[in-house]
């Protein structure tokens, strides 16, 4: 127990090596535990923003990656399908709709499982509609799905039972009115938290998840449409690969060198990379198939489209989960705000993001920039006094 205390003469009763001091380095039992190992080291020259002793600032999510990431994968590609389904049967394609509604209907039926799965309790999921909140991604992302989900069973069960083909045509046009969204709403959830490498992907992360969701349609529709029916599905395979490709790229220029660490290490890098090569080859490949009429090619290409869109929403997922548990995700994007907003910038040779502020993380320091809330307040102080 500490008994020091502040006195006239100054500190008496101080214990030596019993004070926490600003700047010290953290205990080796914390050292020991393995924090941070996959944070990007920084460059010669380059100092490193932290935290108290190194600790974590945020609570990593605990969301079980195979449900949630299978959620968001399975998500966009029902999103996607339905829209390819109603433009099959509105162009007398009916067994690409009909693979399409079918593929759909088996998506979301697999992801509200997944979603239910994680939380635990299915009464969960039912206590999310009790409110609907506009400013919450969540509230709308779960009424969006409630009304999606019926309507794209709806649309499967009556064109394979071929009943009630008016009632089937009007389902498939609601899910495709909503697909679009079911397909993207999970960017936005995911860039509404605190999680760095997810909040700083905020401008590019929904067209990631829409490219992504077309290509894994597109793959779907490779497999299980007719010869004469894969021509619009070879175009949207291209497109949606490419659309993947430069999305990512693009995502992960914006960003912060500190927070893009999170998508360069671990298990997020290595998705990520398979991700890549399965976009490119998959449209190499629809294509070659469109040329040649050869099945096993648009099979293959299909394949390569599904894996591929799938290893973007898992390495998306991990490289949030990596840049929760780096400190200098989160402290440094702040602090070069912070520092921006007090007319200081990055200088000359010095890398983005990181301003003079941050060449030292001594609290101290950090703590030396004026607030400007209080600025006028002192001014009139000093003018009063004088």
């Amino acid at each position: 127990m500490n008994v020091s205390r502040v006195t006239k003469r100054g500190l008496e009763g101080a214990r030596p090596g019993r004070e926490a001091l600003p700047g010290a380095k953290r205990p080796s039992r914390i050292r020991a535990a393995g924090l941070g190992r996959h944070r990007r080291q920084p460059a010669e020259g380059e100092s490193r923003p932290s935290s108290y002793y190194g600790l974590p600032v945020l609570n990593k999510p605990v969301w079980e990656p195979r449900e949630i990431a299978g959620y968001f994968f399975l998500g966009g590609l029902a999103g996607a399908s339905s829209l390819v389904a109603l433009g099959a049967e509105l162009s007398g394609r009916p067994q690409l709709a009909r693979g399409a509604k079918a593929g759909a209907a088996g998506a979301i039926s697999l992801s509200m499982v997944a979603l239910v799965k994680d939380l635990g309790r299915p009464e969960r999921f039912l206590n999310m509609m009790r409110v609907f909140k506009p400013t919450s991604p969540m509230s709308v992302g779960t009424w969006i799905v409630c009304g999606y989900a019926p309507a794209a069973l709806a649309a499967a069960a009556c064109d394979v039972t071929g009943r009630y083909p008016v009632a089937g045509r009007i389902a498939a046009g609601g899910a495709a009115l909503l697909g679009p969204c079911v397909a993207s709403y999970t960017a936005v959830l995911l860039s509404n938290t605190a999680v760095p490498a997810w909040h700083e992907g905020r401008a590019v992360m929904p067209f990631l998840f829409v490219s992504s969701a077309a290509s894994a349609a597109a793959g779907l529709g490779l497999i299980t449409a007719a010869d004469a029916e894969a021509g619009p599905v070879s175009g949207l395979a291209v497109a949606g690969a490419a659309g993947e490709l430069v999305a990512e790229e693009l995502m992960l220029r914006r960003m912060d060198p500190v927070v893009r660490g999170g998508y360069e290490h671990g298990r997020a890098r290595a998705l990520l990379t398979a991700s890549k090569a399965l976009a490119a080859a998959g449209g190499l490949a629809a294509v070659a198939g469109a040329v040649t009429r050869s099945r096993a090619i648009r099979t293959a290409a299909g394949a390569a489209l599904l894996g591929a869109s799938a290893c973007t929403r898992f390495g998306v997922f991990y490289a949030g989960i990596t840049s929760a548990d780096d400190p200098a995700a989160t402290v440094g994007p702040q602090r070069a705000r912070l520092a921006g907003r007090s007319g200081g910038g990055p200088t000359a040779g010095q890398p983005a993001g990181q301003p003079d502020a941050l060449k030292s993380t001594s609290w101290s320091e950090s703590t030396s920039v004026p607030n400007p809330r209080y600025r006028h307040s002192r001014e009139r102080e000093g003018g009063e006094s004088g």
